[in-house]
C-alpha cells in the first residue's frame, strides 16, 4: 500500500470514529442520566457520570406505572403487525410479480401512489372506520390498520422478480398451483428480504406513538411509547425516570437488530452483484 493510500485510510477511519462517537453519545448520556438522582440532572456545568449512582431508579419507574403491562402490549402489537405485514405484503407482492391479469401494472402504480399520501391525511378516515368497528381503546384498533403496507409490497415484489420463474415450473408440472409455488418455492428463497422487511416493520411498530395515542385511552392498553409520557407532567418532567424508561424501551430494539443484522445486511445487498 502506498503512503498516500495509507494516509487516506487513516483519515477515513478517523472520520468514521468521530461520527460514531457523535451518534452514540446521546445514548450514553441517556443511560447515565437514568442513573442520576433528580437534582443531579440539572447540575451546571453538566456532568456525564452521576455522583450518586441510583440504580433504584429502574425499580421506582417500574413500580410507578404498570410497565409490565405496557411491555406485554407493545410486544403483542409489534409482533402482530410484523407478522401481518409479512403475510399481506408477501401475498400482494407475489400477485404483482407472478400473476398476469388485466391492469396489473396500472393497479401496482396506483398502489405505490399511496406512498405519497401522508398518514395525517388518512388518519381521520381510518379512525372513523375503527370507531364504527368498535375497536377504539382496543389493541385490535392499533394492529389491524397497520398490517397493510404499500412499501412492504413494493420491496418484496422487487425481490420476487429476481427469482427465476423456471424454479416454479416443476411445481406446476406436478399440478401445483400458484399458492404452492408461493409457499414452497418463493418464500423459502426470500428469507433475507422477509427478514429485512420484518426488521423495518418491527422497529416502526415498536416506536409508533401517534396512532396508539389516538386509539388508546386507558393505561390497561397503553404501549411503551405512550407509557413513557407517564413521567411528563403538566408542570414538570422527571427526566431521570424518563431516560430510564427510554433505556428500557430501547433494549429490545438492540436485541432485534443484533439478531437480524446478518439478514438485514444481506437483504440490502441482494441484487448488487450480478453473476
Amino acid at each position: 500500500m502506498k503512503k498516500n493510500d495509507a494516509l487516506v485510510v487513516v483519515i477515513v477511519y478517523a472520520i468514521l470514529i468521530v461520527m460514531s462517537v457523535i451518534m452514540v453519545f446521546p445514548f450514553i448520556w441517556m443511560v447515565f442520566t437514568s442513573l442520576k438522582p433528580a437534582e443531579e440532572v440539572f447540575y451546571y456545568p453538566p456532568r456525564l457520570l452521576p455522583i450518586n449512582w441510583q440504580f433504584g431508579n429502574y425499580f421506582s419507574l417500574w413500580n410507578a406505572a404498570p410497565f409490565g403491562k405496557f411491555y406485554i402490549n407493545n410486544i403483542v402489537v409489534s409482533i402482530a403487525i410484523t407478522l401481518g405485514q409479512l403475510i399481506t405484503c408477501s401475498l400482494g407482492a407475489y400477485a404483482f410479480a407472478r400473476l398476469n391479469f388485466k391492469g396489473r401494472d396500472k393497479l401496482f402504480l396506483l398502489y405505490l401512489a399511496t406512498l405519497m399520501i401522508p398518514f395525517q391525511v388518512t388518519m381521520i378516515p381510518i379512525y372513523s372506520i375503527v370507531k364504527v368497528l368498535n375497536w377504539i381503546n382496543t389493541l385490535w384498533g392499533v394492529i389491524i390498520p397497520s398490517v397493510f403496507s404499500a412499501y412492504g409490497t413494493f420491496l418484496l415484489r422487487q425481490f420476487f422478480m429476481t427469482i427465476p420463474k423456471e424454479l416454479e415450473e416443476s411445481v406446476k408440472i406436478d399440478g401445483g398451483g400458484f399458492f404452492l409455488c408461493y409457499s414452497a418455492i418463493v418464500l423459502p428463497l426470500s428469507k433475507t428480504a422477509l427478514a429485512t422487511l420484518g426488521t423495518f416493520v418491527f422497529l416502526f411498530a415498536w416506536n409508533n406513538f401517534l396512532w396508539p395515542m389516538l386509539v388508546l385511552n386507558t393505561l390497561e392498553f397503553y404501549t411503551l411509547p405512550l407509557g413513557i409520557t407517564f413521567f411528563q407532567g403538566r408542570y414538570g418532567t422527571q427526566w431521570n425516570m424518563l431516560m430510564g424508561a427510554g433505556v428500557i424501551t430501547m433494549m429490545p430494539l438492540l436485541l432485534v437488530y443484533l439478531f437480524a443484522q446478518r439478514f438485514f445486511i444481506s437483504g440490502l445487498t441482494v441484487g448488487a452483484v450480478k453473476g
